[in-house]
């Protein structure tokens, strides 16, 4: 572990490798879990906001749990989240021809449609950011529904961080990724 600012960050973002693989894992990450995407209370304010331009996007059953619970909930620990279908899929999945799970905020973002991409710990994920009152703790998610990233990823030769650059920037800020991006070389230097 190594800190960055107010993060505390896990030396595993920067030694292990991962590249999504959609095409193996059709989107597990999106149908399979205990709990919907993680979500902070602005994010909640966003997702009532934007509900009206992603519904033509959803399929019915994300829509009649939508409607029924609210654009997010609250989880039996007091986390925000994204509401599930039958405590599985996250309400806002979609399934393209291949059946691959995608997501219907990030279709209407990709359509025009709105100018959020999707909730932020879906754009980090491997990633998992953990705030405490002093810092944030920023750390590598290792699920073996991901076994095929990881192989990707060592295969491409491309570390957590960078797979993930965008989502961190847009958590953290510029300047904080190249400070990540400092600690990593000096870090991959000396192993």
């Amino acid at each position: 572990m190594f800190q960055l600012g107010k993060t505390i960050v896990s030396e595993d973002i920067i030694e292990k490798d991962f590249v999504c693989n959609l095409s193996a894992c059709k989107g597990a990450c999106c149908v399979d879990g205990e709990a919907g995407a993680p979500l902070d209370k602005e994010e909640t304010k966003i997702l009532e906001e934007i509900y009206p331009k992603v519904k033509p996007f959803l399929r019915k059953e994300g829509i009649e749990v939508i409607e029924k619970e609210g654009t997010w909930v609250t989880s039996e620990w007091g986390e925000l989240e994204t509401p599930l279908i039958n405590g599985a899929d996250c309400a806002y999945v979609i399934f393209d021809e291949k059946k691959t799970a995608l997501c219907a905020i990030e279709e209407a973002y990709n359509s025009g449609e709105i100018d959020w991409k999707k909730p932020v710990s879906c754009h980090l994920y491997p990633v998992r950011v953990k705030d405490y009152s002093e810092f944030a703790a920023v750390n590598y998610h290792k699920w073996e529904i991901c076994d095929d990233a990881c192989s990707l990823g060592k295969e491409l030769q491309v570390p957590v961080y960078k797979f993930v650059k965008q989502a961190l920037v847009r958590k953290f800020g510029e300047d904080w990724y190249e400070e990540l991006e400092k600690v990593a070389q000096k870090h991959l230097r000396n192993r």
